[in-house]
């Protein structure tokens, strides 16, 4: 396969995670490690990792962990960036200004955002690659639970604070519950915070871009 068609292998589908440095690392690699690992359970073919070209030891700065889950082996398994996302998380909303969180993305892509404003507001502030956006879910996820500071788990060592303990198990929920990317019910079998996601699954808010009024953007 040629480096220009590595995005376009059959049943692949991409995830990519926007956090903050040090203080939501932990949560942005425990919502593609959970998706994943819940993929991996229907028998799919899958990766996690995080990136290390962000620095996630610094505070507050973005970074990215990022996910790939096919339905055939993932032929581009040694491309450590996901350029062409299917879905995009944000683990705190200040992401959608000035971080161009949507680059790349393929037509259907959808963003998950952790706020309490709703999808029509946010959308507002993103100025780029929005004609490929089908759907914004958002869900309060600091209202639920709390985010895990640790670097146990970097470096590709066990995360001994556990999978989805924190704000990571509420964003997987609502990825689910506006993609149906896994089970739901494998997800539950994957996260540590299983009362949060069920709550996340139930209150999460998915709107289509389509119908966002022009007053909005």
């Amino acid at each position: 396969m040629s480096s220009q068609n590595l995005f376009d292998e059959p049943g692949l589908k991409q995830i990519t995670v926007w956090g903050r440095g040090v203080y939501e690392n932990k949560e942005a690699r425990d919502v593609v490690v959970s998706l994943t690992e819940a993929a991996a359970l229907e028998g799919k073919y899958v990766q996690a990792w995080e990136n290390y070209v962000d620095l996630p030891d610094r505070i507050y700065v973005p970074v990215r962990a990022y996910g790939k889950i096919g339905t055939q082996e993932i032929e581009s398994r040694y491309v450590y960036e996901n350029e062409a996302p299917d879905i995009v998380v944000l683990t705190e909303e200040t992401l959608v200004k000035g971080v161009d969180i949507l680059s790349g993305i393929k037509p259907g892509a959808v963003l998950v955002v952790n706020t309490r404003r709703s999808p029509e507001y946010l959308f507002g502030f993103i100025k780029k690659n929005t004609e490929n956006l089908s759907k914004i879910v958002t869900v309060d996820a600091n209202s639920l639970s709390k985010s895990i500071i640790t670097l146990s788990g970097a470096e590709g060592a066990t995360d001994a604070s556990g999978i989805g303990k924190g704000i990571g198990a509420v964003l997987a929920a609502a990825v689910v519950k506006g993609t149906e990317i896994v089970k739901f019910d494998n997800l539950l079998q994957i996260v540590a915070n299983k009362d949060a996601a069920k709550k996340a699954y139930e209150q999460s808010i998915v709107v289509d871009v389509d119908t966002i009024p022009k007053a909005s953007v």
